[in-house]
């Protein structure tokens, strides 16, 4: 039985309209228990906003750590996408691709830090998604690395124009990525092919790791589900958050 504690929530909306995308880009914000304005917390930038909030219970796992797993008290930004775009706005063959992290990194991450009391200094922010979620985390990183060091990646979808974008780095001593992937992903159907995600998540850790990476690896059984990373949230988060 969930503790009534971990579902007194506090979560608003907002939103931004995007010069790189032109549109209007949702928000959902998440401030932890014992909200304070005055202080400045850590930040997690979740990709697929809207579903890290309904299946994977960010929220509410967020809450669950802070008030009895001794993670220090963190800020939550589900930034919203549209599922018909989704892959041209994740994927480095996408065509909403490059405009996509220009608006992640140079609008929202700035009207969020200019709105709300989230820390600037990378080693307080995480970047966070699933599958190509994932994947657009670490490409984002690798693009704005004075900004996003630290990524948490759950079955990243680390196609082969990913591996050969990771693959084209010289040094990335400067990153600290957390990925998991599940042993029941070796036969994915995505919208562009059936792709063994297990191998793809191993070979991108290796190339990460000969480039001076520090990766936090792990193989589990789960599939290409929310139930699987949900389950998987809380000690992803534990690794960058705890005091």
């Amino acid at each position: 039985m969930t503790d009534s504690r971990y579902l007194k929530r506090t979560i608003i909306k907002d939103h931004i309209t995007s010069k790189f995308l032109n549109e209007t880009r949702n928000l959902r914000i998440y401030f932890p228990p014992g909200y304070n304005e005055l202080v400045s917390y850590p930040v997690v930038y979740c990709q697929d906003g809207e579903e890290f909030f309904n299946f994977g219970r960010i929220a509410t796992i967020a809450n669950r750590l802070i008030l009895d797993e001794g993670a220090e008290p963190f800020i939550i930004v589900g930034v919203e996408v549209d599922t018909s775009v989704r892959t041209a706005e994740y994927a480095p063959f996408g065509d909403r691709f490059h405009n996509y992290m220009k608006c992640f990194a140079e609008e929202i991450i700035p009207y969020v830090s200019g709105k709300y009391p989230v820390r600037t200094n990378p080693a307080d922010i995480v970047i966070a998604g699933d599958s190509l979620g994932g994947s657009v985390s670490l490409h984002i990183a690798l693009q704005y690395p004075h900004l996003f060091t630290r990524v948490l990646s759950l079955s990243g979808a680390y196609y082969e124009a990913s591996q050969e974008i990771i693959a084209s780095q010289q040094d990335l001593s400067w990153l600290n990525i957390y990925m998991i992937v599940g042993l029941q992903e070796n036969e994915f159907q995505t919208d562009t092919g059936v792709y063994d995600f297990v191998q793809l998540n191993k070979d991108t850790q290796n190339l990460l790791q000969s480039r001076g990476a520090q990766v936090h690896y792990e193989e589990k059984d789960g599939r290409h589900l929310w139930g699987f990373w949900q389950k998987e949230l809380p000690e992803a988060l534990l690794y960058f958050l705890k005091e």
